[in-house]
């Protein structure tokens, strides 16, 4: 089978043409290739397929085979890879996923290939429920209102709530970018690169308070218009970056009123830019896209 290991600051996945190449079991495909040691190493898998939606399907699994919604930097990797091997000659691409249809503007470089990409990412999903959040699993959930685009109203936010994780106590803030994030955030005088995060990220990821488990961010706000972020992701661990997660970050601390609308996240693989445009209730992502290397693996 043929294969393209591409990433996005550090966000790696491996990419399957599948208008060429046909995958039988992709959750057992997906533990194979993302092992580090006997596989090719990465993150998860992706598979590149025909939509009748969109211009192409973004399919995704974890490490572990779990299947995933959306990913915002396997997106963007995507859209570089549909337009570098000539499968489209547009810069504006239709990606349909789990978590719905993805707009992509794609920008590219000298030699005509995509350095970077944005993406519309939709509107931020904030009601319990629908992240999803069992907030009696929370410390006296206090709830609260949230007025958005059009006067809507989100009625059973979870903003700043109480969290009992391994006998501790964290303020929590979950958002959904197509899947559930819990946002953390961390006192400044703490080195969020030596943060234990592969202590207590399972913990948060395997929590009753999220029933389909959780991707967990540890947010350090340096200022306005940056913020530090570490990430543990449900079903792969700690990875480098996670684009659904920097944007779940952003909308997080804007609830929070600790930043503004537009903010670069600086995770460990590098740097993202994200902006909640409020009027249209619509979170876009833009950051790089490098193809790692193409090869053959017997499957």
């Amino acid at each position: 089978m043929k294969f393209t290991k591409m990433q996005g600051i550090g966000n790696d996945y491996v990419y399957v043409n599948c208008f060429e190449e046909k995958v039988e079991d992709p959750s057992a495909l997906a533990i194979q290739v993302s092992d580090r040691h006997f596989g090719i190493g990465s993150d998860g898998l992706i598979l590149i397929k025909n939509s009748d939606k969109a211009d192409f399907f973004m399919e995704m699994y974890n490490a572990d085979g779990s299947q995933g919604q959306m990913c915002g930097n396997g997106i963007r990797c995507v859209g570089k890879f549909v337009y570098d091997n000539g499968l489209t000659d547009k810069t504006t691409v239709t990606i349909d996923t789990l978590a719905g249809v993805k707009i992509l503007e794609l920008k590219t470089g000298a030699d005509g290939k995509v350095e970077t990409a944005r993406v519309n990412m939709g509107a931020p999903i904030l009601e319990a429920a629908q992240i999803p959040v069992d907030t009696k699993e929370l410390k006296e959930y206090k709830g609260c209102e949230i007025e958005t685009i059009a006067g809507k109203v989100v009625k059973t936010p979870v903003v700043d709530e109480t969290i009992v994780v391994e006998g501790k106590e964290y303020k929590v803030t979950a958002v959904s970018m197509g899947n559930p994030h819990a946002i953390v955030y961390l006192d400044k005088d703490i080195d969020i690169k030596k943060f234990a995060i592969e202590q207590i990220g399972p913990h948060f990821e395997s929590h009753m308070a999220f029933p389909e488990r959780v991707n967990t961010e540890f947010i350090q706000v340096v200022d306005k218009n940056n913020l530090n972020m570490r990430v543990w992701e449900r079903g792969s661990g700690e990875t480098l970056a996670c684009g659904t997660g920097a944007c779940a970050s952003l909308v997080a601390t804007v609830l929070n009123g600790m930043c503004d609308t537009t903010a670069t996240l600086h995770l460990l693989g590098g740097d993202l830019k994200i902006t909640w445009d409020k009027d249209e209730n619509t979170v876009y992502l833009e950051g790089p896209a490098k193809t790692v290397f193409t090869g053959e693996v017997d499957i």
